[in-house]
C-alpha cells in the first residue's frame, strides 16, 4: 500500500506530484491552480474571517471523517455569523507512513463537503513529520465569507427572547465517544457532521430577525448558553424536557455519567430570537432537512446573574454549569 513519505512535505518533486495528482484532482479551481504564494481574492464587501484546527480521533467515524469535519466546521463558523462562505485555506500536517488511500478518502470528502456550500479551496500547505511526531493527520482550515446578515452577537439577548435548537444535541460527541470505547455497533450512533450554510441561508431568506446564532461544538449546548448569558448579562431558563436528544445519546450519557448538553454537535445551530419571531422560525426550520427536529427549549428571563437555569423533568430547578476541564479530548 502506498504511504506518505517525508519527501511529500519537502517542497520538491514529490510534493509537486502530491499536489497535482491528489489535491488538484479534487480541489481544482482557477485560483488554486495558479500555485502562487498567496491567493489573490477580489471581495468588495464586509467579510467574516475564521480559522480552526482539527485533530479528531478516530479520523474516520460514522457520519464523517476528519476531512469532512474540517470543511463543515469552518463553513459553520462563518455561517452562524451571517456570512456566506466563499474561500478556504487548507493545511495538512501528516505523519510519515500515513496511508495514501486514506489521505485520498479524506481529500475527496473535503471536496464533496465544500461543494455543498459553494466554497472554494484556494490555498494550502502540506507538512509531513517523522513517524510518531503526531497521530496520523491534523488539518487546519481558515475561511473567508461575505457578511449578508449583520448584527449577530452573543451580547444581543434580552428578557423575553426565545432559545431554539435546530435538532438533537450531543450527536457528534456521543458518536466519537462510542467509537473510542468500542460501543458503536451496540449503540448505532452517528455524527451529525454537516455544513449548515444552506440552512442559515434558508432562514435569512425568510426574513426572520435573528439576535444570535452559534453552532454548539466543544462544550455543547451548555457552552453556548453560558456564553450568551455572560455576554448579554442575562439569565436563561431551559426546559430539560424540551431539549431534543436521541435515546442512544441519552443512554450513553447515563452509562458514562456525562451530561448530554455538554457534548459536541457538528451539524446543529442554537438560535436566539425575539419572542414574536420564535414560532415563525421554528416552522421554517422544520421545513428544512437540517432543521426538521428543531425545538423551542427555553427563554431569557428576568435577572442579571448571568446564569443558565435548567428546569428538570422532575419539576426542580438547577444551574446548568458551564463545562469545565477536558471532557472529551480531540472531539474535533
Amino acid at each position: 500500500m502506498k504511504k506518505i513519505l517525508l519527501s511529500h512535505g519537502g517542497g520538491g518533486e514529490e510534493t509537486q506530484k502530491l499536489i497535482k495528482d491528489l489535491f488538484f484532482k479534487y480541489f481544482s479551481n482557477e485560483i488554486l491552480e495558479k500555485m502562487e504564494d498567496s491567493a489573490i481574492l477580489d471581495i468588495n464587501s464586509k467579510i467574516a474571517f475564521t480559522t480552526d484546527s482539527f485533530t479528531v480521533s478516530p479520523i474516520f467515524f460514522k457520519g464523517g471523517n476528519i476531512g469532512k469535519l474540517s470543511i463543515a466546521g469552518t463553513v459553520n463558523d462563518l455561517s452562524v455569523m451571517g456570512a456566506r462562505p466563499l474561500y478556504l485555506s487548507v493545511s495538512f500536517i501528516i505523519e510519515e507512513g500515513f496511508d495514501y488511500d486514506d489521505l485520498e478518502k479524506i481529500v475527496k470528502s473535503m471536496a464533496e463537503e465544500s461543494k455543498k456550500s459553494g466554497v472554494l479551496i484556494v490555498t494550502g500547505d502540506t507538512k509531513v513529520v517523522p513517524k510518531g511526531s503526531i497521530d496520523k493527520i491534523f488539518i487546519n482550515t481558515a475561511g473567508i465569507g461575505k457578511v449578508i446578515y449583520e448584527g449577530l452577537s452573543a451580547s444581543n439577548l434580552s428578557e423575553g427572547d426565545i432559545i431554539i435548537v435546530s435538532g438533537t444535541i450531543g450527536d457528534h460527541g456521543a458518536c466519537i465517544m462510542a467509537e473510542r470505547e468500542g460501543m458503536e455497533m451496540e449503540l448505532d450512533l452517528e455524527s451529525d457532521c454537516a455544513s449548515l450554510w444552506d440552512l442559515v441561508e434558508y432562514v435569512i431568506n425568510n426574513d426572520i430577525k435573528i439576535k444570535a446564532m452559534r453552532d454548539p461544538t466543544r462544550g455543547g449546548l451548555s457552552a453556548v448558553l453560558n456564553e450568551w448569558a455572560f455576554s448579554s448579562n442575562v439569565n436563561i431558563e431551559i426546559e430539560e424536557g424540551k431539549i431534543p436528544i436521541k435515546n442512544e445519546v441519552q443512554g450513553l450519557c447515563e452509562l458514562v455519567g456525562l451530561e448530554s448538553y455538554n457534548l459536541a454537535n457538528e451539524g446543529k445551530i442554537v438560535f436566539a430570537v425575539d419572542k414574536n419571531d420564535a414560532e415563525s422560525l421554528l416552522e421554517i426550520l422544520k421545513k428544512h432537512p437540517l432543521g426538521k427536529e428543531a425545538e423551542i427549549i427555553g427563554k431569557v428571563i428576568d435577572g442579571t446573574d448571568k446564569k443558565v437555569i435548567l428546569k428538570t423533568t422532575h419539576g426542580t430547578k438547577r444551574i446548568m454549569e458551564p463545562p469545565s476541564g477536558e471532557l472529551l479530548p480531540r472531539i474535533c
